[in-house]
């Protein structure tokens, strides 16, 4: 493995405070792929056998709803991890994985997760942590189903930002997604939600360039979910 992709897998949350030992064994066959914005990594029902951390680069989990209508359940970025539940469960995968980005993926051998998991107990404390941190931001979104738009995408944003904010001098910055993965994130229309980002930005509440959504006050912003 290149000397920039080991670092960049040593300082993903998942490894950090790891014995130096024990990543490099469970990172032997760890293999780095490049891929476009817009491909495909994963597939609903293919068979989990490898686990994925992503070194560069941000996708989306996604799944349909009974009408056939596309459903973004999460945004993942650097740092993070996804494919591990059907590795240790031993099924086929629930959901699709497509890039958002040019991205780059360390796959990682399903059996050497694992093994890293029942040997290593930190690795174990890691990967609870991780699940109760998506099922409190699953919960939270549940919640607020019924509350109005302006609330549904204020937490959106707040949710994209505890994912992948950045916090800089001006804020906390995360990845300015297409309206249409807000509006699937946030189950409301795509017309909606430029109306409400455009509420937001005149209100101060956020800034916006090409790339960039910049959250200039967290506080203020989670003041507008009712």
């Amino acid at each position: 493995m290149e000397d920039r992709h080991h670092n960049l897998i040593r300082s993903t949350p998942f490894f950090q405070g790891l014995p130096e030992g024990i990543v490099e064994k469970a990172t032997a066959h760890l293999v780095t792929r490049s891929h476009p914005a817009n491909q495909v990594i994963l597939l609903e029902n293919d068979w989990g056998s490898s686990v994925y951390f992503i070194l560069e680069g941000w996708v989306k989990i996604r799944t349909y709803n009974l009408e056939g209508k596309e459903v973004t359940l999460n945004i993942l970025g650097k740092g993070e991890i996804f494919g591990e539940m059907a590795a240790l469960d031993e099924v086929p995968r629930s959901t699709d994985v497509i890039t958002l980005a040019p991205t780059v993926i360390g796959n990682m051998p399903a059996q050497d997760f694992v093994q890293l998991i029942y040997s290593e107990p930190m690795a174990g404390v890691r990967l609870a942590q991780l699940m109760g941190r998506r099922l409190r931001q699953v919960n939270r979104r549940l919640r607020l189903r019924e509350s109005d738009s302006m609330s549904r995408v204020a937490d959106t944003i707040l949710f994209l930002a505890d994912g992948q904010g950045k916090q800089t001098s001006e804020g906390v910055e995360i990845p300015n997604l297409p309206h249409r993965e807000l509006s699937s994130l946030s189950g409301l229309a795509r017309e909606t939600v430029t109306r409400v980002l455009t509420k937001l930005e005149k209100k101060g509440l956020i800034k916006r360039d090409q790339d960039i959504l910049r959250i200039p006050d967290i506080n203020a912003l989670e003041k507008m979910i009712v």
